[in-house]
């Protein structure tokens, strides 16, 4: 089993959209029962709250519920349970280091390092744009699962039966 955590500032906007982004996908391919995703936040300014109104819509725009998912805080203990934790931007990077003391299995990404692109993933809560956020993550999604079916994720265990 895969297991990939997606992590952003508040965890109600771009890591919830990736994360039932990247569960649409797998399941769309047959996938569903390789995969454990979730998401979470680095900070504790939104936790409990659903998802952002704008990003439940844009999601439902393709289909895609994220009923009952409220924003929780990544700890140190992710770090053990997640073969991937995959931030939003550089500023989630540095506080998923923190949070996890390190990342000596190189475990932690950049959403946007699994597209042609380096960047950060846009941020909606301070652009309004979520149709930007939206396709990158969608490209960064579909770059992940690009990636672990050629073997070249590392962090992954594949083939694993850790459960």
């Amino acid at each position: 089993m895969i297991r990939i955590l997606f992590v952003c500032h508040g965890n109600i906007c771009r890591s919830p959209v990736a994360e039932f982004v990247m569960k649409k996908l797998v399941e769309d391919k047959g996938l569903a029962s390789a995969f454990k995703i979730a998401s979470a936040a680095t900070s504790t300014e939104e936790l409990g709250n659903p998802v952002y109104p704008p990003a439940r819509k844009k999601l439902a725009e393709y289909g895609i519920g994220c009923a009952g998912k409220v924003a929780r805080q990544l700890t140190n203990q992710d770090y053990a349970e997640y073969d991937l934790l995959i931030g939003m931007d550089s500023a989630n990077i540095r506080n998923m280091e923190r949070i996890c003391h390190g990342d000596p299995e190189h475990k932690i990404h950049l959403l946007m390092e699994y597209t042609s692109s380096t960047r950060d993933v846009a941020d909606p809560w301070y652009t309004r744009d979520f149709e930007v956020t939206w396709q990158d993550v969608v490209a960064g999604c579909n770059g992940i699962i690009e990636k672990i079916s050629t073997g070249s994720v590392h962090g992954t265990n594949k083939g694993s039966d850790k459960s």
